[in-house]
C-alpha cells in the first residue's frame, strides 16, 4: 500500500473525530459498534458481521493461506454522559478517548477503503475487528470471543492503539482483580462502642497489604484503587468493601502474589467478622520471546521507516492470543499524552508513519 494521500489522510482524521463523539463506556459500546458496521457496509466490504459479544467484524477475503486479524477495541474509560470536547488543530486533535481508542478504530475504516480501491489479493483472508471490553472490568471479553473463535489459524493477531508509535508490545502484562469485603453486625457509635467496625478491619487489610514487599523481577505491583462502606459517621459500620489490582509481569509471580493477598485476609479473621474476596478481573499473561519472526518483523518495519523501536510489555487486547501461545503483537499508530484524561490528544503528523507501518506489516507478514 502506498503511504496516504491528503484526501485520505483527512479521512481518517474525520473518522477519528467522529468516532471519539460516539460515547462507548465498557459494556454499553453498542451506538459505536453500530456506526462501524455501517461504516464498513458503506465502505464495501463484502463479508461485515456483527458476533455474539458485539464485536464488529469486516472480512477481506485473500487465498487459502491462514489469515490475519487487526483488531481495535471499541470502548473507552469515559462514562456515557462525560462530555466529549473536541479540540482540533493543524498539529494535533484534543479530547477525551481521541487515541484510546478512536484512532485505532479510524485506522480500521481507512484499511477497508485501502483494500477495496487496491483490490489486492493476499495469500489470506483479512479481518478487521472492533472489539468490546478492553478496558477497566471488561476482562478483554471481546477478544477473549475472537481468539476462541479464530484460536490459532491466523499468521498473527495484530492490536492497534492509538498512542505508542515506535512501541512493539510482545509481552501482556498480567492482572488479577479482587473485591474484598467485609461484614460485621454494626451498630451504634457509642452504645456499642468497642463492637467490631468493617471500615476498621477492613482499613487494617489495607494497612497490611501496604507493607507487601512486591518483587522487582519479574516486576509486580499492588494497588487498592477503591475504598467503600458504612452508613453515617455514627454508626459502626456493618460493611466495607474494596478493590484491589494486582499486577506481574508473569503469571507465577502472580499466581504468588494473589496467594499472599489471601493469606493476609485469612490472619485478619476474628469472631463478629466475615471476610469475603470475590474475583472481578483476570487478564492473563503471555508473552513472544524477542526473537519471534512477528516481533523481529515489527521492529525491522519501523527500522526501515527510521522509527526509533522499544519492545514493551503491557495490559492489552493482544493478552488473550499470547496467553495461548499465539502470534500477537500491539502496536501504536501515533504519539500523543494524557490518555484516560480530558487533556488525551494526538498528535496528527506521526499518523502517515503509523498507517504506513501497518500497511507494510500487512504485506509482509505472510513472508514468516
Amino acid at each position: 500500500m502506498n503511504p496516504l494521500t491528503p484526501s485520505q489522510l483527512n479521512q481518517w482524521l474525520e473518522w477519528i473525530c467522529t468516532i471519539q463523539q460516539i460515547p462507548a463506556p465498557t459494556f454499553s459500546e453498542g451506538n459505536r459498534a453500530a456506526y462501524l458496521q455501517t461504516e464498513f457496509t458503506r465502505l464495501g466490504m463484502p463479508d461485515v458481521q456483527l458476533d455474539e459479544r458485539g464485536n464488529v467484524l469486516a472480512r477481506w477475503p485473500g487465498g487459502k493461506d491462514r489469515p490475519l486479524i487487526i483488531s481495535a477495541h471499541l470502548d473507552t474509560v469515559h462514562r456515557a454522559d462525560s462530555p466529549l470536547p473536541l479540540i482540533r488543530t493543524d498539529s494535533r486533535i484534543t479530547g477525551p478517548g481521541i487515541a484510546d481508542n478512536s484512532t485505532s478504530l479510524g485506522a480500521l475504516l481507512v484499511l477497508a477503503a485501502l483494500l477495496i480501491e487496491g483490490q489486492q489479493p493476499y495469500p489470506g483472508d483479512i479481518w478487521l475487528a472492533a472489539n468490546v471490553c478492553e478496558e477497566g472490568l471488561g476482562n478483554l471479553a471481546g477478544m477473549q470471543v475472537l481468539v476462541d473463535r479464530f484460536q490459532d489459524q491466523p499468521r498473527a493477531y495484530i492490536v492497534l492503539e492509538g498512542l505508542g508509535l515506535g512501541q512493539v508490545c510482545h509481552r501482556g502484562l498480567g492482572v488479577v482483580r479482587y473485591q474484598v469485603k467485609a461484614e460485621t453486625a454494626g451498630g451504634h457509635s457509642w452504645v456499642d462502642y468497642g463492637a467490631p467496625s468493617a471500615i476498621h478491619e477492613l482499613a487494617q487489610v489495607v494497612a497490611e497489604l501496604a507493607e507487601i514487599t512486591v518483587p522487582q523481577k519479574p516486576r509486580a505491583s499492588l494497588n487498592v484503587g477503591i475504598i467503600q462502606g458504612g452508613t453515617s459517621i455514627n454508626t459502626i459500620a456493618s460493611q466495607a468493601r474494596f478493590e484491589l489490582d494486582l499486577r506481574a509481569e508473569d503469571q507465577t509471580t502472580l499466581s504468588h502474589l494473589s496467594e499472599r493477598v489471601r493469606r493476609v485476609i485469612k490472619k485478619r479473621e476474628i469472631e463478629g467478622v466475615n471476610f469475603t474476596i470475590e474475583p472481578i478481573g483476570n487478564r492473563p499473561a503471555g508473552e513472544l520471546p524477542v526473537d519471534h519472526p512477528l516481533v523481529k518483523l515489527a521492529q525491522d518495519v519501523l527500522r526501515q521507516l527510521k522509527i526509533q523501536n522499544t519492545l514493551e510489555i503491557g495490559s492489552t487486547d493482544a493478552n488473550i492470543p499470547l496467553s495461548r501461545g499465539f502470534p500477537a503483537i500491539c502496536i501504536g499508530l501515533t504519539r500523543g499524552s494524557y490518555p484516560h484524561t480530558a487533556r488525551e490528544y494526538l498528535e496528527i503528523e506521526p499518523l502517515q508513519a503509523g498507517m504506513q507501518q501497518l500497511s507494510n506489516l500487512i504485506e509482509r507478514v505472510w513472508q514468516l
